[in-house]
């Protein structure tokens, strides 16, 4: 089994390409620097050259607050550049696997969003990842779209490490009043490999339970044994440039472990 996968640079990506090649595919690593997919005649190039059978789409612009002021860079790299994968996964016969997000979902429900909600973007980063779901479902049969939420990883800036390093503040204030799936991206590339013996459709990919940004840095400091005046506060009080749903945990089916088990094992190998 050949995979390619875009944004392999990335922080899923750098944990995502070991995992495949543990599970016995062979894997083409591309990134900015190699395939520009926001080029059609680039993506074309590569992915005809390379022929591979799966296309794991991890490439994206993922600065939440940023895509406020910056939507046609946004739909550039996330509708467009997806757009073009899908294009030439049609083309060649690949099947597509496209990593999307909770920010698809407005945070009305008060229970966990199912793959058959109906999605309703609050922001631009949102609004611009369901644009590449619709353009995966629009051009290729065999695809999988895999949302996943509240990302982190050792190979990037995230949650965790934003807790751990500023830690030793006074006082330190976390918003209480937003619930999501706090996701190892080990979880979700494990996921991922588990999606190749499903039916082709869409699926969360994230950590099972949920819990709050107050909730995640609570269980981060107790695993990590550090001593913290922590403060759960409102949103309203940190506003920022795009607005958050207030509810996006998701159903996941069983794919992935709960989230605290799989962050004790995140923060243990982080200290190895």
């Amino acid at each position: 089994m050949k995979v390619l996968v875009t944004g392999a640079k990335g922080m899923l990506g750098q944990d995502l390409c070991p995992i495949l090649e543990d599970a016995g595919a062979f894997v083409v690593e591309t990134d900015i620097d190699t395939l520009d997919i926001t080029n059609f005649g680039v993506v074309e190039s590569v992915l005809k050259a390379e022929s591979p059978d799966y296309v794991i789409h991890c490439a994206a612009y993922t600065n939440v607050d940023k895509a406020e002021e910056e939507l046609e860079k946004a739909r550039a790299i996330n509708s467009k550049g997806t757009e073009n994968i899908a294009k030439v996964c049609k083309e060649i016969d690949a099947v597509l696997v496209y990593i999307s997000t909770d920010y698809v979902f407005d945070g009305e429900k008060t229970e966990q969003y199912t793959p058959d909600d109906i999605p309703n973007p609050l922001n631009n980063y949102g609004l611009t990842k369901l644009e590449g779901e619709k353009a995966v479902q629009k051009y290729c049969k065999k695809y999988y779209i895999a949302r996943t939420s509240w990302l982190y990883g050792h190979y990037g800036k995230n949650f965790v490490e934003t807790m751990i390093s500023i830690a030793g503040r006074p006082e330190l204030k976390v918003v209480d009043d937003q619930t999501g799936c706090p996701t190892w991206t080990c979880e979700l590339a494990n996921g991922i490999v588990k999606l190749f013996n499903k039916p082709y459709g869409i699926y969360h990919i994230c950590g099972s339970g949920s819990t709050t940004w107050y909730g995640f840095a609570k269980e981060i400091f107790k695993l990590a044994g550090l001593e913290v005046n922590l403060k759960p506060c409102k949103t309203d009080e940190f506003p920022r440039p795009a607005k958050r749903p207030k509810y996006s945990a998701m159903e996941n089916d069983k794919i992935c472990r709960n989230w605290k088990t799989a962050l004790k094992d995140y923060l243990e190998l982080r200290e190895v």
